[in-house]
C-alpha cells in the first residue's frame, strides 16, 4: 500500500496499517525529521500503551506496557555504529520475544531482523503531508 496522508490523519493511517498487518515487527524508514517517532506514538496509542512514548535515541530501546500488560518495544538504532552494539543491548531477545517491535533506522541491524516484518517507508512531501509505503 502506498498512500499520501496529512499529519492530522496519522491515527487513521495507523489504524489501516494495523488492520492489514500480519507480523509484529515494524520497520520505520525515512530521513531524519520525517515523522517516524510521531507515527510510532500513534501506533502506541492504537496498541493501548499506557506509558509515555518517547524516542529511545540515547537508551536505544524503550519498553512500553499496554492496558493488557503486554510489552511493546521501540528501538532507535540511529546511534549504533555496529550490529555488535545491538547484540550488547539484547536486540535479538526483543525481536524473538513475540512482542510488537517498532524499529527506527532498521538498516543498522539488518542481518538481525527476522524474515517476517513489515516495512514502513515515510517520505516528506511538505510540512503537513507525507507519503507512506507499507509492505
Amino acid at each position: 500500500m502506498t498512500q499520501v496522508y496529512r499529519l492530522e490523519e496519522a491515527d487513521s493511517m495507523v489504524q489501516k496499517i494495523l488492520t492489514l498487518s500480519k507480523h509484529n515487527i515494524f520497520l520505520f524508514e525515512g530521513s531524519m525529521g520525517v515523522g517516524k517517532t510521531t507515527l510510532i506514538k500513534s501506533f502506541c496509542k492504537h496498541l493501548s500503551v499506557i506509558d509515555t512514548v518517547s524516542s529511545p535515541t540515547f537508551s536505544l530501546v524503550n519498553e512500553y506496557k499496554n492496558t493488557s500488560h503486554e510489552s511493546i518495544f521501540h528501538f532507535d538504532c540511529y546511534r549504533l555504529d555496529s550490529e555488535e552494539e545491538a547484540f550488547d543491548f539484547g536486540a535479538e531477545e526483543y525481536l524473538d520475544s513475540g512482542s510488537v517491535c517498532l524499529i527506527e533506522w532498521p538498516d543498522k541491524i539488518q542481518s538481525l531482523l527476522p524474515e517476517m516484518v513489515h516495512s514502513i517507508q515515510l517520505d516528506y512531501i511538505n510540512q503537513n503531508t507525507r507519503k507512506i509505503k507499507f509492505d
